[in-house]
This record gives C-alpha cells, structure tokens and sequence, in this order.
C-alpha cells in the first residue's frame, strides 16, 4: 500500500494461540496435587496475519465459524493482546463486539439506557438530551418502564445498538450488528452505515452476511483456518468465501440430524412453546441442510393453557451470533386457527419459499401476549439450518410465507 495514503489501523505479523487443558480442576487440592502434571493442547487463532485499512475505508472481514474473525476483532479492540507481531490504531476505535454488555436485566429499560451511556463515557445531562432519539431509533416508547428481563433478545439488541451509535470515534468495529431486527429497524441500520460512508468513517465489518458485505465494504479480507487466504475486491471475496462454504457442504450434511435439544424460558403462565425445527416438505422429517430454491419450513409446537384464547407467536432469523436479521409474526386465535385455543396443543408450519442467501442461521421463537407485548415463552437455543448453492449473493431475505396451523 502506498506510504502517501493515511493508515487508520496497521496489523503485522499477528499471532496469536490459547492453552486448552486436557483435563479440568475443580478444587483448589486437585490443583496443588496436579500443579505440575498439566498439560496443554495449543489452539492457534492466528497466524502471521498483517493488513492495512486506509481512513474512511468501509473494510469487511469475512470466514467461517471458528476460523479466527472475532478473535482478530478482540486484538484490534485491545480485548486481547497478541503473542507476537504489532498493531498501530491511529485515533479513537470504538468496538461493537457485543452490544448489550452491561446491561441490568432487574433495571428498566429506561435505567439501563443511562447505565449503558455511563459505560460510554456520557454524563447525565448529555443522556438526557439523547434519550428521546435513542428510543425512538430503537421503536420501545411502550416498553421503556418494563424490567429488561422482559424485553426480548431483538428488543435489547434493538435499544443496544441504538445507544451505541451515540459514541463519538474515528474508527469503529462492529461484529454482526448491521442488521438487528426487523425491516423497518434493519433500513434504519442501513441508512445509518450510509451516513458513515459518507461521513468518510472508518469502519471494520465482520459479518457472515455477503449482501451486506458487498453492499457497504470497499474491500474484503477473507479468513479461514487463522490465516488470511485473501484481501481485496468485494466480488472476488465473495467468491472465496462461498468456495469456502461449499467446501463444508458434506460435513454440514453429516451435522444434519445431529440437532441439539430445544431449550425454552417460559416467563409467565399462559403459553409455552414445546418444538421447534426446521423440516423437508416432501419426508417432513427434521433438515438442517437447504438448497437456494427449496421450501423452507419452520414446525414450532405450543401448549395453550386453559383461560388463553389468542397468543402471537414469533420466529426471528439471526446470524449465528444470534443477532436478528428478520421477524415473522402471526396471532394465533378462533379465527385463524378455526376453532378455540385454549386448552390445546397447537402446531404451526412457517412455509418459507426459496428465500436465503448462503450461509448458516439460527431460527429462534417467541410466544407473548398479544396486548402487552410480553412474552409467555421463548426459545434459549433455537435450531440451526444452512443455505448452499447460490452463486449470487446480493440480497438477504425475502420474507413472502404462508402459515399453517394445526390443533389437537
């Protein structure tokens, strides 16, 4: 890169490794008996990774799970510190990593929009003068004086990401935040990272959404295995990266009936959800792997209690990081359902067409309360399913879809 052009981050020579213990001490005795027979497995997170990014440069980082990109991300934020090799950030970086960190579930949201400005250096009277707009940006106006442990994962992520883009920097590093809710929410976001474009920011992507990518980044590093396979050309990226993707379609297959547990919170009486899974249309047995152009659907199951004769259920599409690209919402009473609820074991099938780019995600379900918002149940883990075979990536999600309900 030439020496004339002005250098916000400079990254040479990084590595970086963990220690994995073979085995686990749980006592302060097992530790002193086995001081000095520990042994140690080496991960190594990075190796000999070096670039520049230019000021005002939109630079993504792509790669599959796993193949270092958070771990880079963390070194550039000084979460970590490198083994070796250096990094020169010229101004103030302000990382995105995980939004949320700091927030009180047992505080309102109103009191958690404060703690969190605190946590970004803004005294109270600077809160005051932005709490209308960040609630506002983050659509909560009802739910402000609601405990935070009542706010779904999309509604804290939500007001999260609007009180962070309050921060005043030269440089940021987000890691899976440009797409956090709904449509509307999502154009938000979008018309907020044009802004930084033409503002001439600085910004650092990582993300496994290539739409994105290709919508906002100048340039490209493609990571995989702890080395950078590739920096440049946004298109050419995209390529690498789906070859990548490719690549783990038979172990992907093998994963496929290998689906973890559902786990469920059930916050208050009324509705609980019992399954949730990704199956075929023609077998209706449970699938985790899909071609661009296959009929996706979502089976979830609830259980109604006895005096509940209306609940809406949601289905929200995140990254693997579980950050939500997109919502589904559908109020489940007599008349959709062609009877009453109450009382009743429900299945409902979310008939999804030909809709996702590559890619792996995480589907995630929520039954609450029509009127109030707040949730009777929802889903901890979800379940996951993947997308291979698109050449073109330039979109993210078209949401037509069709509901089927069932009832015992």
């Amino acid at each position: 890169m030439s020496e004339h052009k002005d250098i916000a981050i400079s990254v040479k020579g990084i590595n970086k490794s963990f220690k994995l213990p073979h085995e686990r001490q749980n006592s302060l005795k097992s530790r002193l008996i086995n001081f000095h027979k520990r042994s140690y497995n080496i991960q190594h997170a990075l190796q000999d990774i070096s670039f520049e990014i230019e000021k005002g440069e939109f630079f993504g980082i792509v790669g599959r799970n796993g193949s270092g990109k958070s771990t880079l991300l963390k070194l550039l934020a000084g979460i970590y510190t490198q083994d070796s090799g250096t990094i020169e950030v010229d101004g103030k970086l302000t990382p995105f990593i995980e939004l949320g960190v700091g927030f009180n579930p047992e505080l309102s949201g109103r009191d958690n929009v404060y703690l969190n400005g605190a946590l970004l250096g803004f005294n109270r009277t600077e809160m005051n003068e932005m709490y209308s707009d960040i609630v506002e940006f983050a659509e909560l106006d009802k739910f402000m004086d609601q405990k935070l442990k009542n706010y779904s994962s999309g509604m804290q992520v939500r007001l999260a990401f609007s009180i962070a883009i309050r921060a005043s920097t030269d440089i940021l590093v987000l890691d899976e935040v440009l797409a956090v809710g709904d449509e509307a929410f999502q154009r938000k976001c979008y018309d907020y990272f044009n802004k930084l474009k033409e503002e001439k920011k600085t910004v650092v992507l990582v993300s496994h959404d290539m739409s994105a990518v290709r919508r906002f980044c100048t340039r490209v590093a493609v990571v995989d295995r702890s080395e950078v396979k590739f920096i440049g050309d946004t298109d050419a990226a995209a390529d690498i990266y789906r070859n990548l993707n490719l690549e783990s379609t038979e172990d992907a297959s093998k994963k496929t009936n290998k689906r973890r547990s559902l786990k469920t919170q059930n916050v208050s009486e009324g509705c609980k959800i019992l399954g949730l899974r990704t199956i075929d249309e023609k077998s209706r047995k449970e699938k985790a792997l899909f071609a661009p152009n296959e009929k996706l659907i979502i089976e979830t199951s609830l259980k109604v209690a006895k005096d509940i004769e209306e609940v809406k259920l949601s289905i929200s599409f995140n990254n693997p990081g579980g950050v939500a690209l997109t919502a589904l919402n559908k109020v489940i009473d007599e008349k959709s359902a062609g009877g009453s609820i109450a009382g009743k074991t429900i299945k409902i099938e979310w008939v999804v067409d030909g809709v996702f780019n590559d890619g792996k995600y995480l589907v995630t379900a929520s039954a609450s309360n029509v009127e109030s918002g707040r949730d009777y149940s929802r889903s901890i883990n979800g379940t996951e399913f993947n997308i291979v075979g698109w050449k073109d990536t330039d979109f993210i999600l078209h949401t037509d879809y069709e509901v089927k309900i069932i009832t015992d």
